[in-house]
């Protein structure tokens, strides 16, 4: 396994680790149960505004760049580049919990839902400085993003059946 890989795999297993620290960590501080209508709409307001500043910077690059502003695609590997992949993988994660948080909050309620949405925007930020400066940040930011969102699903749709 290469130097790169370990480091990679370290920041996976550091974002598997987060998972059960977010999901868990309303029921364990003995928070009370939030109803899921008025809290998933502020779960939701953290990524929503970490996407806006996505699009943002995305926006302002195409302005200052004679190249970009006529819409032309970025470099490989430049910095507009990677801001754009950044976005779409974002927008992969948000659908995701679009489809998975609403089932936690009504399940589980809505704490969860607003711990999950806190911890996405935090960790998005760190994908993204990852991605320009460190795989492992980047792989930590991915799995910090994904794995509280499937964990939340899996704990929820398991907590519905019982």
């Amino acid at each position: 396994m290469t130097a790169k890989r370990r480091s990679i795999l370290i920041g996976m297993i550091a974002g598997a680790l987060w998972a059960p620290a977010v999901v868990f960590a309303p029921a364990l501080m003995g928070l009370p149960y939030l109803p899921a209508p008025v809290t998933l709409p502020g779960a939701f307001l953290a990524p929503g505004l970490v996407l806006a500043l996505v699009i943002g910077r995305i926006a302002a690059r195409r302005f200052f760049d004679d190249a970009l502003i006529d819409g032309a695609e970025a470099a490989l590997g430049s910095a507009a580049e990677i801001d754009q992949r950044v976005l779409r993988n974002t927008a992969e994660q948000l659908v995701l919990a679009l489809a998975i948080w609403p089932f936690a909050a009504l399940t589980l309620g809505g704490a969860v839902a607003i711990a999950l949405g806190l911890s996405f925007a935090a960790m998005r930020l760190l994908f993204w400085i990852g991605y320009r400066w460190s795989p492992p940040l980047r792989a930590f930011g991915f799995a910090a993003t994904f794995y509280p969102t499937v964990l939340a699903g899996v704990w929820a749709l398991l907590f519905w059946a019982v």
